[in-house]
């Protein structure tokens, strides 16, 4: 299967391409947040490294989320016209897995973590088992406290990782003590490499359009007109097709 797997969910954008198991192409950059500017070129260098042309793939996948509205927006507009144009699988990923999938050490609990303002946090629990993540508790947006709260029913180590981790270490060591365990900083950034190796056995897209990011929030203007509109109905804003 040749693969062409895209993370533009937060700060770092990173694209890959892989040929089943083997990674022929990938770049990661953490400069900046010009993925509009940047992403397409990259996607381009990298099939051209790989020896491939758009159409040879079979297959794109996505980091679906959660993060950057605007980082998702991009990454998964670009996945889903790449596989409306060229008629190739679309799958999409937990951006938080893709990130776990750093960690290699078997049976290990993770907390990948991405920092969302006001000690709120996307995080969930992962488990590795054969070198994949598993999910344990399942991705949401929660606030710092309740969060080391659901992780002491857990009474082993857990790993965290993401470059947001070091905001929070203070409380997650205060509530965790010992079982606080900081993944090796090279791990922090999230890998396409990664995604794509995830996304080879994943469930493709099954309705293409309908195919949206998985916030786990809402913007701060539907925040803000449901609190202005608190009796009106709170059904989806855009119609999905």
């Amino acid at each position: 299967m040749k693969l062409l797997a895209i993370d533009t969910s937060n700060r770092p954008l990173s694209v890959a391409v892989l040929e089943d198991a083997k990674i022929l192409a990938t770049t990661t950059t953490n400069v900046g947040r010009n993925h509009s500017s940047t992403l397409l070129p990259i996607i381009e260098q990298s099939l051209a490294q790989a020896g491939f042309k758009p159409d040879d793939l079979d297959r794109i996948v996505v980091a679906a989320g959660p993060g950057s509205y605007t980082g998702l927006r991009i990454g998964v507009t670009t996945a889903k016209t790449l596989a409306f144009t060229l008629h190739k699988e679309l799958v999409g990923l937990s951006s938080l897995e893709a990130l776990a999938g750093n960690v290699l050490m078997e049976g290990q609990l993770v907390s990948p973590l991405f920092d969302a303002r006001r000690d709120n946090v996307f995080t969930g629990l992962y488990r590795i088992e054969n070198q994949r993540p598993v999910q344990v508790i399942a991705d949401q947006h929660i606030s710092i406290a309740e969060w080391t709260d659901q992780l002491a029913a857990y009474p082993e180590p857990v790993t965290f990782i993401g470059a947001d981790v070091a905001t929070y270490e203070a409380p997650l060591k205060e509530q965790l003590g010992d079982r606080f365990v900081r993944a090796q900083p090279q791990l922090d950034l999230p890998q396409a490499s990664v995604l794509g190796l995830l996304g080879q056995t994943a469930q493709p897209v099954e309705h293409l359009h309908a195919f949206v990011p998985d916030y786990l929030r809402l913007t701060q203007a539907e925040r803000d007109w449901q609190a202005k509109h608190p009796k009106e109905d709170h059904a989806p804003y855009v119609e999905k097709i």
